[in-house]
């Protein structure tokens, strides 16, 4: 069993565009993800996966490794599967990281790992407790409900499931990483966006919808990510701790 680990990374971010360049502190941010990443215990190589030379050159100046791809893909996904079939070596499995979180922890990538191989899943993610009531109606907080073996039932962007605020107590937090089984990867590339897809703008929804179950893992750890130039801020505040 050898694990592939890959970072989509790419220029045109609509709400930060060259985001994975963006410098915090003295590095970009895509060498703080491929930094982090190279902790982990259970991921036998990494690849950056980009669609722009700059950050492939930025890569390979720090030392790195990356694969350049097509410039569109639907989502990150599409593009790690494209890396993934131009991969040198055999790998039975995929670990699928953001570019946007700077300070991902091995110990994130490990739990997913071990959630993918140990339960034998075809996908697998990771979910967090969330107390917040803010963040449940917070639409850019993925919610997730799950059977009891920890098969997800739904993600959704609305709250899920339905509390009154006097009652509220806590709601699954999806964290926004995957691991793939090989055998799975040619199947999700061949599906079409989904319905609900489009509703939720939620890619994983297309794997439900197709009949691929995605088997979630609890996880005690949650860092920031980048999603707009104002977050840097926030990343930094977590360094200088």
């Amino acid at each position: 069993m050898k694990i592939l680990g890959i970072i989509p990374a790419r220029m045109g971010s609509t709400r930060f565009p060259g985001k994975p360049l963006a410098m915090i502190q003295n590095k970009p941010m895509i060498q703080w993800v491929w930094e982090n990443c190279q902790q982990s215990q259970l991921v036998n190589e990494w690849k950056v996966a980009t669609d722009h030379e700059h950050i492939y050159q930025a890569v390979i100046a720090f030392g790195g490794k990356a694969i350049m791809t097509q410039l569109h893909h639907p989502s990150g996904t599409d593009r790690c599967i494209e890396a993934f079939e131009k991969r040198e070596g055999d790998f039975s499995h995929l670990i699928n990281v953001q570019g946007d979180e700077p300070l991902i922890a091995a110990q994130q990538i490990d739990t997913l790992v071990k959630s993918l191989t140990e339960k034998k899943a075809t996908i697998a993610t990771l979910v967090k407790k969330n107390y917040s009531w803010e963040d449940f109606q917070n639409k850019n907080r993925v919610k997730v409900v799950m059977d009891s073996n920890g098969k997800a039932l739904y993600f959704s962007r609305s709250g899920i499931p339905f509390q009154e605020p006097e009652n509220f107590s806590f709601f699954w937090k999806h964290i926004g990483m995957y691991g793939f089984s090989a055998e799975i990867l040619p199947k999700i590339k061949q599906l079409s966006t989904s319905g609900l897809e489009k509703i939720e703008s939620l890619e994983q929804l297309r794997w439900l919808e197709s009949g691929i179950a995605i088997q979630t893992t609890e996880t005690e750890i949650e860092t920031p990510s980048v999603d707009i130039p104002s977050d840097i801020s926030e990343i930094l505040k977590h360094i200088h701790r």
